[in-house]
């Protein structure tokens, strides 16, 4: 059973999401919160999996919380749905530790299926997507204190695997530039975040802006 919290400051908004959510057979809302303040304080006394969070809110925005919530472990893991689809605020959810982006407007089993996806520990934003928007405001990334070294803990295939996510390149199309399976660069890519302490292959393309490995336009 998935567990959701729910956090937008229109009450009727978060009313018409429960009622979808908690029809399925695999989900419940566990919490709802009308800011981002009331959120943070409601995941410290209830479990969730994912949070599905808004972006403009009174109190403490979306992208504050978020980068609240991710920095206390884990989980829960935050699914941003916003009415604005703007390159800016897509790109602070991102660095804030979000795992996806999506608009409100999306139909309802895009939604299911981006709330599964999240919860499963992937994430929901196209890598090239996540690429186009680090390309364009890489002038911001602040490298992270006590970020760890890449060269030190990864092995050379994993470091080559990293750097071919970090490209925007999928599982598949990374399979067949280094003639491997699939599957084993599924296996790489779990490596890779395990050592790094990373949620999925988004936040692994942040760490590799935030770490040098990457640089914008293309440049490694």
């Amino acid at each position: 059973m998935i567990r959701l919290v729910l956090v937008d400051d229109q009450q009727l908004v978060r009313a018409g999401f429960r009622m979808v959510l908690d029809f399925q057979d695999d989900m419940t809302v566990v919490g709802e919160a009308g800011d981002g303040a009331e959120a943070v304080r409601l995941l410290r006394t209830t479990e969730a999996d994912v949070v599905v969070m808004d972006l403009r809110m009174p109190v403490l925005d979306g992208v504050a919380a978020t980068r609240q919530i991710c920095s206390a472990g884990p989980r829960p893991r935050v699914l941003v749905l916003t009415t604005f689809d703007t390159d800016e605020e897509a790109f602070a959810a991102l660095q804030a530790g979000a795992s996806g982006f999506l608009l409100k407007s999306v139909p309802p089993d895009d939604l299911l299926s981006a709330i599964r996806v999240v919860a499963g520990g992937d994430a929901v934003v196209a890598p090239r997507v996540t690429r186009r928007l680090l390309d364009r405001f890489a002038g911001r990334l602040v490298p992270a204190a006590g970020t760890p070294s890449f060269q030190a803990d990864l092995t050379d295939r994993e470091h080559e695997v990293l750097l071919l996510v970090a490209q925007g390149l999928s599982n598949l199309e990374i399979g067949a530039r280094l003639q491997v399976a699939e599957a084993t660069v599924k296996t790489h890519i779990g490596r890779i975040l395990a050592k790094l302490g990373l949620r999925d292959r988004v936040q692994a393309v942040v760490f590799a802006y935030e770490s040098g490995l990457v640089r914008p336009g293309g440049d490694t």
